[in-house]
């Protein structure tokens, strides 16, 4: 059984016992957080929401709160001696699913 949610303006599959890394989320860790924009279900029957399921939840335990791979982006103009660069690090919660129900 896998949900297709909703959450930090992507969407992604959920499965059981899979780890997701999202957008950061304000939980610590060890903390519970539910998912409740599931846009799709698939297990012994297929259910899809317009645009949500009403009462379908996926709740999962955050394992981990911490910050991507450093991404360099460099801004260059011709001919005016412009050079900037600039790195970034995008921060990400990682969530183990734990459960998909369906109220």
């Amino acid at each position: 059984m896998y949900a297709i949610i909703t959450t930090g303006g992507k969407q992604l599959k959920a499965v059981v016992g899979e780890t997701l890394f999202v957008e950061k989320l304000d939980a610590k860790v060890d903390d519970e957080v539910t998912f409740d924009k599931v846009l799709y279900v698939e297990g012994e029957k297929v259910i899809v929401g317009k645009p949500y399921i009403e009462g379908a939840i996926v709740k999962g335990k955050v394992v981990k709160n911490g910050l991507k791979d450093k991404i360099h982006v460099l801004r260059y103009k011709a001919k005016s001696n412009l050079r900037v660069r600039r790195g970034h690090r995008q921060p990400y919660t990682a969530v183990t699913i734990e459960a998909i129900s369906l109220a």
